[in-house]
This record gives C-alpha cells, structure tokens and sequence, in this order.
C-alpha cells in the first residue's frame, strides 16, 4: 500500500501538446498521482486552467516556469504566479539578483521557489561551449549555495548532483530531481539519468517523470511502478 508521503514523491510532467490530452491522463490516472507540473509547452495551450482546475481537486501543482529577466519583471511575474496558489513554480537560478527579485514577488504566500541548476540534458561539452569551466556537479552546487542564501526554498538538480546538494545545503532545502529512468530503461535527451531509487537516496525530495509515465501503453501502471521504487527507499 503506497501512502501519501510517498505519493508525493512522485511529480507527473505533462509535457503534453494540448489541454485535452493532458486532462485525459490526469483523469486516467486518477487517485494514483497526487502531484502535476505543468510547464512551457501546455501552458500556451490552457495550461492555466488546467492548473486551476488540479488545485480544486486537491492536487499539488508544480508551474514549471523558468524565470530568467531583469528583476523588476521576475518579481511581478512571481507575484501572479504566487495569486494562482499553486504549490512550486521555477526560476532560473544563474545570479542572485534575479534570485532576491522572485523571493520578494513570492511576498508572504505558500509558493515554494525552486532554482533551475543545471538542466538535466546539458553535459561538460554543453558547459563548454557556454564558455563555463566547472563542471556540472561543480556548477549544480555552487548555483543551490547561491539559491539558499538567497532565500529560496530549493533547487531543480539531476540525482547525480542530489548527494553533493544535499551535503552543502540546510536538512529543510527542497531537491526536486527530473531525469528519471527506471533500471534498464532507455535514457532518451537526458545526460544525467538516475533511477528512483538512487534520486531519492541520495537525497532528493520529489522525482518529475514524464514519458515514461506520459508516452507508456498504461500510465497508471507506469505510474505505480514509479511510486513501487521510490517505496523501496527508506
């Protein structure tokens, strides 16, 4: 029997074309997941409503955003996302200025905000060819450093970052880790992959999954499966 905490776990990103198909997966999967995030590609497609329409049902929702402007546009544009009461929203988080503009927009609400590190299908080459030296892991840690001091509340990072995360940050600083496979399975455009199980031990407080829930014959199974391994971490 999965319970709630563990159901929490687990975040389902409906990277999805359209309002119609993302709706009919949620209700596919029904009771099983508790939790959505819901980011650039279905937000131009009611995503908004969708959001709305999720949090009246009692799931939690993750607005998957990734903020990056001068301050004065990421303080407003938090401001509105924190009205819509949805539970974590994304900013990018490459300087402290843009950081202390989205904890000043958040204000007094319950939105939690997460700082983009390193996306997870971005290797060294890709680190290079921005003309950045340090390494992914390197990198990761230094920007969740920078996001806690700034007030964040956590940090978007690949399970091969989690541990080392974990180990410079406070017990309370959320890792929301995406990139997951299960054992065996095909890693896709990911560059940094890890399975449930490793995310989780290593320190992460929710995986986000999409294909392999999103694009699999029965999601729900597939969701089941997800919630069975994450189960297995104790």
């Amino acid at each position: 029997m999965i319970d709630a905490a563990t159901r929490d776990k687990l975040i389902v990103a409906l990277d999805l074309p359209s309002y119609e198909a993302a709706r009919a997966l949620v209700d596919r999967l029904g009771e099983t997941v508790s939790f959505y995030k819901i980011g650039l590609e279905l937000l131009f497609t009611d995503g908004l409503k969708l959001a709305r329409e999720l949090k009246d049902d009692g799931k939690r929702v993750f607005l998957d955003l990734k903020f990056l402007d001068i301050g004065n546009t990421v303080e407003r544009a938090v401001a509105n996302a924190a009205a819509l009461g949805i539970d974590f929203t994304t900013v990018h988080g490459h300087d402290t200025k843009t950081l202390k503009a989205a904890v000043i927009g958040r204000g007094a609400s319950n939105l939690k905000l997460l700082a983009v590190t390193v996306l997870t299908n971005l290797d060294q080459t890709d680190l290079d060819e921005q003309g950045i030296s340090a390494t992914p892991s390197g990198l990761v840690v230094g920007r969740a450093r920078m996001a806690e001091m700034a007030g964040f509340d956590g940090v978007i990072a690949s399970g091969q970052e989690a541990a080392a995360v974990r180990a410079e940050t406070g017990p309370d600083f959320l890792i929301v880790t995406p990139g997951i496979r299960l054992p065996g399975a095909d890693a896709g455009d990911q560059s940094r992959v890890t399975t449930p199980e490793e995310a989780i031990g290593f320190g992460a407080n929710h995986i986000v999954v999409g294909r392999p829930i999103n694009a699999a014959k029965d999601p729900k199974a597939a969701a089941e499966s997800f919630l069975e391994h994450i189960a297995r971490v104790r």
